[in-house]
């Protein structure tokens, strides 16, 4: 099955048909680092991680995904620290690295910054200006919307309509309210670099546009990002693009996550319901953060309750606890690949749900029982199909016995557990029923079984 995905822009699914099989190229919006992540801009990260999996099965792909470290946010967050904004800058950035990769979130082909590519944005604002599309007023250059037939095509409403449902800064030395900025003039406090038009600092939309342009050219297989950047942020990246390259498209694809809500609350500041990465992998592994995040199609809003993650956790309980049950399947791994239904269902527009149910098939067909290659090769399967998605990539043991740092450590439980062995071996039950109780309330649950004591640390499902 070919791959096929929603196109915002079409507004329907289609086949995924690159401008170049030997070259794909992909381009997602990235944080402005001005704080820590929360569990909304994970979510982006998440999805097109698993697309860029996806698609590196089939073709060489190039999978841009930039850090804006030049904005007003990180103007503020700099004021209010007291300390250089470059200093920010820097210290957010490396927290979204460790909090992308706690999540399993493999690092893109290329990273840009945009206080790296103010060149190419001034580049880009050039052929604005000399083509009509853009003017200069009072030390602003601004888009002149008008200029571009097209525009409001992607969200599928008039001009009228967006700008009634946006917040547009209102300005004199506007043409039209709809027009927004692609360079504005910096006070000495504030970041700014020299330009035609005075000392200054690039305007949001000009960054992505610029960057796009100079590491993966005129026209992109796939920009993606959240629904909320639908309008205005990439509604303006297609009218400066296609101005500035002389009417070629900015991108065949256009695909967009839904929302993400807590406990059926938009996520904001004045809510104070805020969820940072860091402080849920401090209630969970990453990897359990990451299925949570990929238990709903990524097009529908996902609803994040506590609920959520506990479920994510037990059902990484049930296939780490199949892998488990087989003895000797990575002897099967390296010649086995992901199964066909569930790269069918991922290549059905990255349908999740879909997929991770045939993981949980499986899984029930490992416990069924049978013979012992049939099994192995159906658990090489499923840890195969799991890293395609970025799951089961941990051994299955230290799946259930990973822990916090704190209470006993894992030697220790290995030591309590050989001492209750031992005590059962000398028919000391109420010996062995008292390290039972030890480890309990440690949070320390054991299992016999044929095999001897398993252990795992309450919290990790059954």
């Amino acid at each position: 099955m070919a791959l096929s995905v929603y196109n915002t822009l079409a507004r329907r699914k289609e086949a995924f048909i690159p401008g170049d099989p030997d070259r794909v190229t992909m381009y997602v919006c990235g944080p402005t680092v001005y704080s820590f992540p929360h569990i909304g801009n994970a979510r982006p990260a998440v999805v097109f991680d698993v697309l860029a999996r996806l698609l590196r099965r089939r073709h060489r792909l190039v999978y841009a995904r930039n850090i804006t470290d030049v904005d007003d946010k990180i103007n503020a967050a700099a004021a209010a620290a007291g300390c250089p904004i470059s200093e920010i800058s820097t210290r957010f950035t490396a927290a979204y690295h460790q909090d992308m990769a706690a999540l399993g979130v493999l690092p893109p082909d290329v990273e840009p910054t945009a206080t790296a590519h103010i060149p190419d944005m001034q580049a880009m604002i050039g052929k604005l200006l000399v083509r009509g599309h853009a003017y200069a007023a009072e030390g602003h250059v601004l888009f002149r919307v008008k200029s571009f037939p097209g525009y409001g095509r992607l969200s599928g409403r008039d001009q009228r309509e967006l700008l009634a449902g946006a917040r547009v800064e209102v300005a004199p030395y506007k043409e039209d309210p709809g027009d927004f900025v692609l360079w504005k003039p910096s006070t000495p406090d504030l970041p700014g670099w020299d330009s035609p038009w005075g000392r200054g600092r690039p305007g949001w939309h000009i960054e992505c546009s610029a960057m796009a342009g100079r590491h993966l050219g005129e026209t992109i297989d796939i920009h993606g990002g959240g629904n909320d950047l639908i309008f205005p942020h990439h509604e303006n990246e297609i009218a400066q693009s296609t101005c500035a390259h002389d009417g070629a498209t900015f991108s065949r694809y256009w695909m967009h996550n839904g929302f993400l809500n807590v406990d059926h609350t938009k996520m904001s500041k004045s809510l104070g319901n805020i969820l940072l990465v860091r402080e849920l992998l401090g209630q969970a592994p990453g990897e359990a953060v990451r299925l949570a995040l990929l238990s709903a199609h990524y097009r529908q809003p996902l609803d994040w309750t506590a609920d959520v993650l506990v479920q994510a956790r037990r059902n990484l309980d049930r296939l780490y606890g199949s892998l488990r049950e087989v003895a000797g399947w990575e002897e099967e791994a390296a010649g086995t690949g992901p199964d066909a239904a569930f790269v069918a269902a991922l290549e059905d527009d990255l349908n999740t749900p879909r997929a991770l149910a045939v993981l949980f098939d499986l899984s029930r067909d490992i416990n069924r029982g049978g013979d012992e290659a049939g099994r192995r090769r159906l658990a090489a399967r499923l840890h195969a199909s799991g890293a395609l998605m970025g799951l089961l990539g941990a051994q299955p043991e230290a799946w259930f016995t990973a822990g916090a740092p704190t209470g006993l450590g894992n030697a220790e439980v290995e030591q309590l557990i050989s001492a209750r062995r031992a005590a059962r071996e000398r028919r000391d039950f109420a010996a062995a029923d008292r390290i039972r109780g030890e480890l309990a309330a440690a949070g320390i649950l054991i299992e016999d079984g044929p095999e001897g004591t398993r252990w795992r640390r309450a919290g990790q499902g059954s």
